[in-house]
């Protein structure tokens, strides 16, 4: 298929795993969300990531629910319209 996007799921968690993105803080793991992936953004050009966004405050957001705008479309448009 010609796509320009193609969009994978992760439902073994190896991909996050590998990437390091396994959220482990004990906040969310003691409610129960075992395995969940942290809050990121990657632009990939033929398997280079090029630009990679987090939102993540260890202390006070390990999810990154409060302050996702760095891993949001226009963030992230933003960063791939500064590497040309």
């Amino acid at each position: 298929d010609d796509s320009m996007l193609t969009m994978y799921g992760d439902p073994t968690g190896a991909f996050t795993k590998a990437l390091g993105m396994e959220m482990t803080h004990p906040g969310p793991v003691g409610v129960g969300l075992l395995g969940r992936c942290k809050r990121h953004a990657m632009y990939a050009d033929d398997g280079v990531v090029k630009s990679f966004h987090l939102a993540e405050d260890p202390e006070h957001d390990p999810a990154g629910d409060e302050f996702p705008e760095e891993t949001l479309a226009p963030a992230l448009l933003e960063a791939i319209g500064s590497l040309k």
